[in-house]
């Protein structure tokens, strides 16, 4: 290409293409509702429930985004199409997918947390794809907000993160996304009852798509959707020529290999609608059908002129567990799919649209390694299996090691903790144990202090309940994946305490849980069903203790059933998902079901777990 001649390019100026990514809880979601709301997309009567864009019910329950979601609004003559990005690290995969299909992107920071950790990561992923950023200081009405420190701390870590001199030179809004306000200006009397100024900056400053409509079509497939009528759907952006329902065209495939097919349908989106739509070209973000066997980071070109894409670069997964069909004396009690088949079909039907997930068999029967890019990662996985009816086991989490220049290497994250200061010590101290390196200390007011430490990821399994005690909830932990670094030798990190194992199987009474509950603490209440080898809660010494919970009082003539009515024990510890499997030790499942989380044993009998054991420890 000539000097010059890039100016020269014909562009769409009625589209626009934006992600908008932010840490977690940073507002991403509520401000493309109040996008929505505001622009001429909607009808008047239609009334947006909150969080409108977080159709997955385990993203509406967890309070946040998960999944990609694709929609476009109307702003003047122009199309504004905006896509909802995760925001927290585990999810990456889904950040980086997006990145190649948008021109720029609206980069939500908090005005009073500011820079989080993973602020740096779905930055860092921006800037490394090219994309134009537009930086908004959110929740600007927040008690303590502090926007001018804030936008300070944004500018150090673009230029810490590598950014050009033209993604320097960033516009920035100040909004409060809940209440519909924006403004140029960072005083918060001065917010606009109005996101105009969000959408003009979008308008003005994001690059719009070239249109090389008339050369052969390249269209990569970024996100794959499925409908019950016509199947498996691509979703992605037209990067040059058109297409429309009825072409015969081209898939080049991950290995080298190409498939002609016959479009069926072509999809649009509007608003919180997919519509179906006969033709789109080049700049247009749609869903295109026909094919079955389609996978994300696949091309769809010309059939006279086939030309593949770059292959989408995708970060590595950097924990494994393995998933196990449920074999517990309970199984198949509450759960539907029961059936090894039915779990590993499942199972590779996740890796056809996760990118960041690999699923391979193990040496035992029945059983697959699972990797993914963090605790969150694959805890949501198993929630979506266990809605569906699936029974499964889970062996505790592993970090997952490379070999970098002949030096075999950990993964290590970034942690950022704020908690109040009568806590720091304890923090620090545990951290440190879990082979932490203390990169900053400061107090933020008010009685805080920020901690940034880098710690091993193994160290980080298991301690998210032992920070939440230690700071008595009180603080703010996040992390996210920094780099690999050589493997911290002669340490394993762990569960500190035994388990209380059941030696039998039968109901739990009042009478037996009194005289365990001494022993540690209980996991289970009267009344429960248990099985030989179950744990039902944490021994206060090191080493497991076998405990009898299905005994009952022996009545006798002096001592009638009704004497005890006033017998009680401790509240049980109940656990989620994630604190469940944070718990385990190497010998230990967790059985999840649709109605139940267990933690037991691998080997359920008492007598051969002892011998087991005698032959780990000669």
């Amino acid at each position: 290409m000539k000097f010059g001649e890039e100016f020269l390019l014909q562009r769409r100026d009625d589209i626009r293409n934006i992600a908008i990514i932010a840490h977690v809880d940073h507002g991403k979601t509520t401000l493309v509702n109040q996008l929505l709301k505001q622009s001429d997309t909607l009808p008047e009567h239609m009334n947006l429930e909150d969080r409108a864009m977080d159709s997955n019910a385990i993203e509406r329950e967890r309070g946040i985004t998960i999944l990609s979601k694709n929609t476009a609004v109307k702003y003047g003559d122009t199309t504004i199409n905006i896509l909802d990005t995760p925001g927290h690290a585990d999810f990456g995969g889904e950040v980086e997918r997006i990145m190649h299909m948008v021109d720029g992107c609206l980069l939500l920071v908090d005005a009073y947390e500011g820079t989080m950790p993973q602020t740096r990561f779905v930055l860092k992923k921006a800037l490394e794809a090219g994309v134009k950023p537009i930086v908004v200081i959110n929740k600007i009405d927040r008690p303590g907000a502090r926007p001018k420190e804030v936008l300070d701390e944004v500018l150090e870590l673009f230029i810490e993160l590598g950014a050009s001199d033209e993604q320097l030179d960033f516009p920035v809004v100040y909004a409060s996304a809940l209440n519909g306000t924006s403004s140029y200006d960072p005083d918060p009397a001065k917010q606009e009852e109005t996101m105009d100024p969000i959408f003009d900056t979008i308008v003005k400053n994001i690059p719009a798509p070239v249109d090389n409509s008339d050369e052969p079509l390249q269209f990569q497939i970024t996100m794959l959707d499925w409908d019950d009528y016509v199947g498996r759907i691509g979703v992605g952006r037209i990067y040059r020529g058109k297409v429309k329902v009825g072409d015969n065209i081209t898939v080049m495939k991950r290995d080298g290999s190409t498939q002609n097919f016959r479009v069926t349908k072509l999809f649009g989106y509007f608003g919180l609608k997919r519509n179906e739509i006969q033709e789109a070209k080049a700049g247009d973000i749609i869903a295109i059908s026909g094919i079955n066997d389609i996978y994300v980071g696949e091309t769809i070109a010309s059939a006279d002129k086939p030309e593949a894409l770059p292959l989408l670069k995708i970060d590595p997964p950097t924990l494994q567990m393995d998933f196990v069909a449920n074999d517990s004396p309970f199984a198949g009690r509450e759960g539907d799919q029961v059936t090894p088949k039915k779990l590993e079909d499942r199972l590779i039907r996740q890796t056809r649209t996760d990118v960041s997930l690999k699923v391979e068999p193990t040496d035992q029967l029945n059983a697959w390694t699972v990797s993914g890019r963090g605790e969150l990662h694959l805890s949501i996985l198993v929630e979506e299996l266990r809605r569906e009816g699936f029974e499964l086991q889970l062996s505790r989490p592993k970090v997952i090691y490379r070999e970098i220049d002949g030096q075999m290497c950990e993964p290590f994250e970034a942690v950022q903790v704020d908690t109040p200061d009568a806590y720091v010590g304890s923090v620090i101290d545990s951290l440190s144990q879990r082979k932490g390196e203390m990169k900053n200390m400061e107090s933020t007011g008010n009685g805080q202090t920020r901690l940034e430490f880098l710690v091993p990821s193994r160290g980080l399994i298991g301690y998210n309940n032992e920070f939440m005690s230690q700071t008595a909830g009180y603080g703010i932990m996040n992390h996210t994946f920094d780099s690999y670094k050589p493997v911290v030798k002669n340490w394993e990190p762990g569960r500190r305490n035994g388990a209380l194992v059941s030696i039998n199987q039968g109901q739990s009474t009042t009478y037996s849980l009194q005289s365990v509950e001494q022993r540690g603490e209980l996991f289970i209440g009267a009344g429960v069903e248990v099985y030989e080898g179950m744990i039902v809660g944490q021994s206060s010494r090191e080493r497991d203790i076998a405990v009898n919970v299905t005994k009952g009082k022996n009545l006798t003539n002096t001592r009638a059933a009704g004497k005890d009515h006033s017998a009680s024990i401790k509240t049980p510890k109940t656990m989620t998902l994630e604190e469940a499997i944070e718990f385990l030790n190497d010998d230990e499942y967790c059985e999840v079901t649709p109605e139940s989380i267990r933690l037991r044993k691998k080997i359920l009998n008492t007598n051969e777990r002892k011998k087991a054991d005698k032959r780990r420890n000669k």
